[in-house]
């Protein structure tokens, strides 16, 4: 047995990771009340955290990582920061959803325990995405490095605006904006599992040029749809009075917003891996 896997900052952060997440939809779950969407993925985040994270502990316990055909570090350094940011969006999305004021109730009390739960969770990832993260120089592990979390990072902000789309087919501008999301998640995905898999050894070509070639074309295309999409979409217009709890109009504004910050990211990413390569 491997207690250092248990010991370790790391191990006890991920402990915690996995006591906190069992403790929110535990709770959650007691109440009866995640229906809908939005519950469901609150659900989803907190079961799908805990159970690989106890994945993890236990494969680094028994020490059979090893044996596994990915590449481990840049594993579970992309989960880390996956969970970081799951975690943080239900920590949000769960009590803005079912929370209501005033707050009196022994349910609505086990909810708001739940959500405390869910951000203390959300800082037990976040501090193992920090004692993992490479070093300066540390290039072993490409996904522990900062320009591995971005790419996590920007997979993630554009399956949340896939999630916000709605009506884009009326525009030529706006299908333009939904192609630039598309191609540059695939792309960006495919540079993830790629390095999980150990297959970038294979790509014929020097790949850390290529990245920083793809980082610019990306920054490039977000900067494109920055401009096409608060045009098309909201054209100006302020939030209709009838604007309801769905409203679309919200939903633009959302994707605005992150398509703003997929283009800071792209552009960190940019400066970091040219920093790198060159």
């Amino acid at each position: 047995l491997n207690l250092r896997a248990l010991t370790s900052w790391v191990g006890i952060a991920r402990l915690l990771a996995v006591l906190l997440s069992c403790l929110s939809f535990s709770l959650v779950a007691s109440t009866g009340r995640f229906n809908g969407p939005y519950g469901t993925w609150c659900m989803f985040t907190w079961c799908f955290c805990f159970a690989v994270t106890l994945l993890v502990l236990l494969l680094e316990l028994l020490e059979l990582y090893p044996l596994l055909p990915l590449s481990w570090d840049d594993f579970t350094s992309a989960f880390s920061m996956l969970a970081t940011l799951m975690v943080f969006t239900s920590s949000v999305v769960f009590p803005a959803t079912f929370i209501s004021s005033p707050c009196s109730s022994s349910q609505c009390a086990r909810q708001a325990v739940a959500t405390t739960s869910s951000c203390l969770c959300f800082l037990a990832y976040a501090l193992e995405v920090s004692l993992t993260r490479a070093k300066p120089g540390d290039i072993s592990s490409f996904l522990s490095t900062v320009p591995g979390l971005l790419k996590v990072f920007e997979a993630y902000v554009a399956c949340l605006i896939f999630s916000l789309l709605e009506d884009y087919s009326r525009e030529s501008g706006l299908m333009w904006c939904v192609a630039v999301y598309s191609i540059c998640f695939i792309f960006t995905l495919l540079i993830i599992i790629f390095t999980i898999g150990r297959c970038l050894t294979y790509i014929p070509c020097p790949l850390e040029k290529v990245l920083v070639g793809y980082n610019a074309l990306a920054l490039l295309m977000y900067l494109t749809a920055m401009v096409l999409w608060p045009l098309y979409s909201l054209g100006g217009r302020g939030r209709p009075d009838s604007c309801g709890k769905n409203c679309l109009w919200d939903k633009n504004l959302g994707v605005t917003f992150l398509t703003i910050f997929n283009l800071i990211a792209y552009l960190v990413d940019l400066v970091y891996s040219t920093r790198m390569v060159f």
